[in-house]
C-alpha cells in the first residue's frame, strides 16, 4: 500500500508541475473543434438537394419492383421517419456558426434550409415539432407539436425573411456546391420554392392567415424584390462527380440492374404522348429488341398493383423494360434536381388556370415541357415537333390534369416524393390500385405514421397531436389538415 501511495503523489506533483490540465490531452491541437458555416453549407447541400429516391418511384407509380413486395409499391407503408430532424440540427449549428463568424449570408439560407426541412416532414405526417425543434442544435425528446397550418405559416414567414434579408447582402458564401456561392441565386431559389409552398396550400384559398392569392401574385408580380428561376441554370440541384462519395446514387446498384422496371402505366403515357424522354428512361423490353430504340412498340411495363408472382411472369417473358443502365452504369449520370426552371413553370401554369396571377397558362405549360426536355439534351427539332401535338396541347376544362401529367413525367427519379404528392393534393395522374397485390385495402396510403421513437420518448405530445388530428387513431389512411 505504501508504494502505491507513493506513486499517485508523483503523479498528482508532476501534473502540478507540468501545469498542464487533463483535458489538454484529449484535444489535438491540429483538428479544429469547431465546423465553420461554409463546410456546414456542404454537407446541408447535399442531404437536402440528393432528390434521387426509387422507393418514391414506386409509389408514384413510374417503377415496379420484382424482387420482393416493396411496401412502397404496394402501398404497405406504416412509420416513417424523423430524420430531416437530424439534417435541421446540422442547419441549426451552421446558422449558430454563422453568428460566430459574422457571415450573414449563411444565417438567411439557414432560414430557408430550416423551412425546406420542416415542411417535408409536414407533408409526410402532419403536425410536427417545429418552433420548439428549432431551438437549439440538441435533440429535444419532449418537444410540442405544432398544427399543419402554424408549420407552414412558419415556414412561409422564414422564407419571406431570408428573401428579404439576401437582398440587402453581396458577399459569396464559401462551400456552396449548387450556387458557387451566388446570393441572386439563392434569392431565386428561396422565392420560387416559395411558390411551391404556396401551390402546397391550393385547398385553402378561402385561409386568410395565408392570403394566398395575394401573396402569390405579390411575388410573381415584383421581380425586383423576387426575383425567380429564370432558366434551368438556376435548379437547385446537385451534381455529381465519379469519386468515391460523390457518384450517382445508383451507380453499380446490383438491385437497380436486375429487379426495376418500368411501370406500365407510366409506359402507356409516354407512348401515348410520343415522348422521346421514354428513351432516356427505359431500356427496350427483351422481346423486342430487334426493334429500334426509338419504337416506342419496343418498351412495356409492369403493373405496379399487380401480385409479384403476375409481374415476373412477364418479366420472364421478356415482355418489361428495365429502367434504362445509364442509372446504374454511369457513375455521373445527371443531377439530382430538388426544385427547378420546369417545375416553376408548371406551377405558374397552374397558378393562370387557378385565376392566382395572370398571363398564358399555355405559355407557362410549354415552357416547362421545354426546360425539362433541354434538360436531358433532346434535340429542338423533336421538342418542337412534340410541343407541337395536339395530345400535348393544353385542352380547355383539363388545363390542371394536363399540366400535372407532364409535371409527372419530369419528376422521374428527380425531386424526391415531389410526385406522389402532387398526386395527393390534385389526384392526378391516377395511380392504379386494380390490381391483387395492392395492400392496406387497396387505398393509397395519405401520410405515414408518426416513428416508434415518438411514442416512446415524447408520447404525451405526439398522442396529443394525433387525437387532434385524427381523432386518436395514428394511421396512414388519416386525413391531414393540408387535405381537408
Amino acid at each position: 500500500m505504501k508504494k502505491i501511495y507513493i506513486a499517485i503523489t508523483a503523479i498528482a506533483v508532476f501534473g502540478l508541475a507540468s501545469c498542464s490540465k487533463y483535458e489538454d490531452f484529449q484535444v489535438d491541437p491540429n483538428r479544429t473543434t469547431q465546423a465553420t458555416p461554409d463546410l456546414l453549407l456542404t454537407t446541408i447541400e447535399r442531404l437536402a438537394f440528393n432528390e434521387v429516391n426509387t422507393g418514391a418511384a414506386l409509389a408514384s407509380r413510374q417503377l415496379a419492383y420484382t424482387d420482393g413486395v416493396s411496401d412502397q409499391q404496394y402501398y404497405g407503408w406504416q412509420r416513417g421517419s424523423f430524420s430531416d430532424y437530424s439534417n435541421l440540427r446540422q442547419v441549426l449549428r451552421m446558422e449558430k456558426e454563422a453568428v460566430r463568424v459574422g457571415k450573414p449570408a449563411y444565417q438567411s439560407v439557414a432560414k430557408f434550409f430550416r423551412a425546406y426541412f420542416g415542411i417535408q416532414l409536414t407533408m409526410s405526417f402532419g403536425d410536427i415539432p417545429f418552433s420548439e425543434a428549432l431551438k437549439g442544435d440538441e435533440a429535444q425528446y419532449t418537444s410540442t407539436y405544432d398544427t399543419q397550418e402554424s408549420v407552414f405559416l412558419q415556414a412561409l414567414e422564414l422564407l419571406e425573411q431570408a428573401s428579404s434579408e439576401l437582398a440587402n447582402i453581396d458577399e459569396p458564401m464559401q462551400g456552396d456546391v449548387v450556387y458557387d456561392g451566388s446570393i441572386l441565386k439563392w434569392r431565386k431559389l428561396i422565392n420560387s420554392y416559395t411558390l411551391r409552398v404556396l401551390t402546397y396550400l391550393s385547398s385553402k384559398e378561402s385561409n386568410t392567415a395565408f392570403n394566398l392569392k395575394q401573396r402569390f401574385a405579390a411575388i410573381v408580380n415584383d421581380p425586383s424584390a423576387y426575383p425567380l428561376f429564370t432558366g434551368n441554370a438556376d435548379n437547385a440541384q446537385l451534381k455529381f462527380h465519379d469519386i468515391q462519395g460523390n457518384r450517382y446514387p445508383h451507380y453499380n446498384d446490383n438491385s437497380m440492374q436486375t429487379a426495376y422496371y418500368m411501370a406500365e402505366s407510366f409506359v402507356d403515357t409516354l407512348r401515348h404522348l410520343q415522348d422521346p424522354r421514354l428513351f432516356l428512361f427505359a431500356a427496350k423490353a427483351p422481346i423486342h429488341a430487334d426493334l429500334e430504340d426509338g419504337d416506342f412498340n419496343a418498351y412495356g411495363g409492369l403493373n405496379g398493383s399487380a401480385p409479384i408472382t403476375e409481374n415476373t411472369e412477364k418479366v420472364v417473358a421478356g415482355e418489361a423494360s428495365k429502367i434504362n443502365p445509364r442509372y446504374y452504369t454511369d457513375p455521373v449520370n445527371e443531377a439530382s434536381v430538388a426544385f427547378g426552371y420546369a417545375e416553376l413553370q408548371f406551377i405558374l401554369a397552374e397558378a393562370v388556370v387557378r385565376g392566382w396571377i395572370t398571363g398564358s397558362a399555355e405559355t407557362f405549360y410549354k415552357e416547362g415541357i421545354l426546360a425539362n426536355m433541354m434538360f436531358y439534351g433532346i434535340a429542338n427539332a423533336t421538342i418542337e415537333a412534340y410541343l407541337s401535338s395536339p395530345n400535348v396541347a393544353l385542352q380547355a376544362g383539363n388545363e390542371i390534369s394536363d399540366i400535372m401529367v407532364q409535371k409527372y413525367i419530369a419528376s422521374f427519379m428527380q425531386g424526391g416524393w415531389q410526385p406522389f404528392f402532387e398526386q395527393r393534393r390534385t389526384g392526378y395522374p391516377l395511380f392504379d390500385v386494380s390490381g391483387g397485390g395492392v395492400l392496406n385495402d387497396a387505398k393509397i396510403p395519405k401520410r405515414w405514421m408518426y416513428p416508434e421513437a415518438e411514442l416512446q420518448l415524447n408520447r404525451a405530445s405526439v398522442n396529443e397531436a394525433i387525437e387532434r388530428q385524427f381523432a386518436g387513431a395514428d394511421n396512414v389512411n388519416g386525413e391531414m389538415w393540408l387535405l381537408k
